[in-house]
């Protein structure tokens, strides 16, 4: 029985076009029913554009519905005031789906700010948490991905947020991830104990003593990378900063490659007989392949995507949305937050 995704259609920068197709792309890959929410008089044409296109093979019609929201939360919006001011946003009415049970699972590639207050307000909290989390991918060298949280929905966090944090990414790489035993790290600078700031000092211990994850100690920004941690906590600030760093770092590797590999004919003979290497490097590094971030700790399933989402990012935010549902994280978080 196919699980019932809900897709805010006018996320991403370039929507809808971006939700449609990978929505159509998701229903033929993928056992979901999508629900597109978004003005019907932008969807159903933008729709009906995705399906007559030649590129799109098979005759069988995708599992695709829409649902009408008169309004949308764009980009430039001050999250606070449209999330109180538009109160048929496309989000909203999304994540009532998923309050409400009609839904499984939402995915937005549209306001980050904007989609967290709003799950928060519409979803509320899991038992046993005081604030979400929003975790991200990182890929490593060991071809396993890793989970920081969190990257950016709270710049302030004090001690017990941390040990939230700390629960919920072990969870998610269980049940989602499919990691048997999920190292924890805390993330800070340097792996002795004494190293860190008095946020890192004091969670420290925290996580030491709890029983219900596997916590290896102090992770340096290296071992988000080398393979070493599974799951790395923090709080937002430096999330943030440091998610940020690694999309401008990987950014500047592929430009400084393709520059280089078109400097010399010889160089490009070598891009040629090497193109299937490149083009797996450059899948390793590429953000649409992990669909977006999670956001931990709200009643329901909620992933966020990036503004710059394609087709492909959206196909697999609502992968990811699906496999979150189906493994039930929330109720292990729930549980483990309980015994903690």
């Amino acid at each position: 029985m196919p699980i019932d995704i809900v897709v805010d259609g006018m996320g991403s920068d370039k929507a809808p076009d971006p939700e449609v197709r990978g929505a159509v792309l998701a229903c033929r890959h993928f056992d979901v029913r999508v629900h597109l929410v978004g003005p019907e008089e932008i969807l159903r044409p933008a729709l009906d554009r995705a399906l007559r296109a030649p590129r799109w093979p098979g005759s069988a019609e995708p599992n695709i519905h829409i649902v009408h929201a008169s309004e949308w939360i764009s980009m430039d919006d001050k999250a606070a005031q449209a999330v109180r001011s538009k109160r048929d946003s496309s989000m909203r009415v999304g994540l009532r789906m998923v309050r409400e049970g009609s839904a499984r699972g939402f995915f937005t590639a549209g306001n980050t700010g904007a989609a967290m207050a709003t799950a928060k307000m519409v979803l509320g909290m899991l038992a046993g948490v005081h604030r979400p989390a929003l975790a991200t991918i990182v890929p490593t060298v060991t071809g396993s991905p890793s989970l920081l949280l969190d990257v950016g929905a709270n710049v302030d966090c004090d001690p017990d947020n941390l040990l939230q944090f700390a629960v919920m990414g072990h969870m998610y790489a269980r049940n989602v991830l499919h990691i048997a035993h999920p190292r924890v790290g805390l993330l800070s600078i340097g792996e002795e104990d004494s190293k860190g700031n008095q946020l890192t000092h004091d969670t420290f211990p925290l996580l030491r003593d709890l029983a219900a994850i596997n916590f290896i100690g102090n992770v340096e920004g290296r071992d988000l990378f080398n393979g070493r941690t599974d799951v790395a906590v923090c709080d937002g600030f430096v999330g943030n900063v440091a998610i940020k760093t690694c999309e401008g770092t990987a950014k500047l590797v592929s430009t400084l490659l393709r520059e280089a590999l078109k400097s010399t004919v010889t160089s490009q003979v070598g891009a040629l007989l090497s193109r299937r290497a490149f083009n797996d490097f450059k899948k390793r590094l590429d953000y649409s392949e992990y669909g977006g971030a999670p956001l931990l700790g709200v009643r329901g399933v909620c992933i966020v995507g990036h503004g710059s989402s394609n087709e492909k990012a959206v196909m697999n935010g609502i992968r990811v949305a699906a496999e979150f549902a189906q493994a039930e994280v929330n109720s292990h978080i729930e549980s483990a937050l309980h015994t903690a």
